[in-house]
């Protein structure tokens, strides 16, 4: 299984739903490092590489997706991290096909379901 990353980044402070993926990843059998609240896109990149992750997830419901997902992206290749980063909560359709073109490997929206959140970790971890 995988050893995964899961952070907030930014000022959205609403945490539930990361905690309930990072519990749901954890039951199927991964590894899971929950950064927690506020964090910088150098700080999740840091810990990535500290931690030896497998995968980063990013929650994100602020609206600053478009902005910060790729400023992660940026930062985890800048400190030598080449890991597979997705992004879950309230993203528009409309700005998935830009999420990925910033690198960012999947987008899960609400009413994702685990096992779709934990096949497509696998997935992306078996191929990277």
């Amino acid at each position: 299984m995988a050893r995964v990353l899961v952070a907030k980044v930014g000022l959205d402070g609403h945490d539930r739903g990361v905690k309930v993926v990072a519990r749901l990843l954890r039951d199927a059998g991964h590894e899971v490092v929950y950064l927690g609240l506020f964090n910088t896109p150098e700080t999740v990149a840091a810990a990535a590489r500290d931690e030896d992750v497998d995968l980063v997830g990013l929650s994100m419901l602020s609206g600053a997706h478009l902005t910060l997902a790729p400023r992660v992206v940026e930062a985890l290749r800048a400190a030598g991290v080449t890991v597979p980063v997705v992004v879950g909560g309230i993203v528009p359709d409309a700005d998935v096909n830009d999420l990925k073109a910033a690198g960012i490997a999947a987008v899960f929206g609400p009413g994702a379901s685990a096992d779709e959140i934990s096949a497509t970790v696998a997935s992306l971890v078996a191929t990277s």
